[in-house]
């Protein structure tokens, strides 16, 4: 039995990124009046035995190096195991809006083919959505000028071992203002600088992008029934705005019975931690749409 009608927010987050990410949305949707839970993925956040070496000063790169990773042989199954069981724990208090973040958006479509019956409405926040098994392999046919690719090469740390994982020294940028200035313009230009640093401090070093496989291809029977949003970002640098609608279009073409519901907000990539009293304000209107 449901007690309430008011929806229950649950994100997920984006590559490197974790539950602490989204405490500025939450706190801003907490004033409106939702709930709202954030979910750290398997081997991420601050449970994660993540390498001591990324957070000591000065950082010791060979130790970093050779770390083990709390996410290796971490799959996509275990994302959605991990968030559905949060799901079910959630649904009898009430509706629940699935949300994502980059990244983020693979472990959101494999979710909603999962459980379409725990969703009543996933959200993308500039994230990616599969609708076509040869969006995993192949290349998409659309201009992709972000300015993250280059970054990130920029603080890939090498010789990693024979782990499957990608690891980022997102710190570095804290002793080197060339590559600070060049991460923000990527990730955070809406930004101060201040609240760039609170972003770089959260981040985890390690991701699996192993999870981007078939599984995360949207189902027309499954992904396909639930009301979908996906928030365009028009000044986002890391999935430039092509990016996203090509994936929007791609999706309106799997379920024309059902296309996105597309809203616009004019920031950077991770805008949601910028400025979160714009996207609160846009999530709660979906709510109050939904239960009109």
């Amino acid at each position: 039995m449901r007690t309430t009608s008011r929806p229950t927010f649950v994100f997920v987050p984006g590559g490197s990124s974790n539950a602490r990410a989204w405490g500025p949305l939450q706190n801003e949707l907490a004033l409106l009046g939702y709930r709202s839970y954030a979910v750290d993925l398997p081997g991420h956040g601050d449970r994660a035995d993540h390498p001591a070496a990324y957070y000591r000063q000065p950082q010791d790169l060979a130790a970093l190096a050779t770390a083990p990773s709390p996410i290796r042989g971490v799959t996509l199954r275990d994302n959605v195991r991990h968030v559905v069981d949060a799901l079910h724990r959630l649904a009898p208090s009430g509706p629940v809006i699935l949300a994502g973040h980059s990244f983020g958006g693979l472990t959101v479509t494999a979710v909603a083919n999962a459980v379409p019956e725990l969703l009543d409405r996933v959200v993308y926040l500039s994230a990616v959505c599969l609708s076509d098994p040869a969006m995993v392999a192949e290349e998409w046919d659309v201009l992709d000028d972000n300015l993250l690719d280059a970054a990130a090469a920029r603080i890939t740390v090498p010789d990693t071992g024979n782990q499957g994982i990608a690891r980022l020294n997102w710190r570095a940028a804290h002793t080197d203002p060339v590559l600070f200035a060049q991460l923000k313009a990527a990730v955070m230009a809406d930004s101060t600088d201040h609240q760039f640093r609170m972003l770089l401090d959260s981040m985890d070093p390690d991701e699996n992008y192993a999870v981007l496989e078939k599984g995360a291809v949207a189902r027309h029977a499954q992904w396909g029934r639930i009301p979908h949003t996906y928030v365009r970002l028009s000044k986002d640098l890391s999935i430039p705005p092509a990016v996203q609608d090509y994936m929007i279009r791609k999706a309106d073409v799997l379920t024309p019975d059902n296309p996105f519901d597309v809203r616009t907000l004019a920031t950077s990539h991770t805008g949601y931690f910028s400025r979160p009293h714009l996207f609160a304000e846009l999530l709660a209107d979906l709510a109050q749409a939904a239960s009109a």
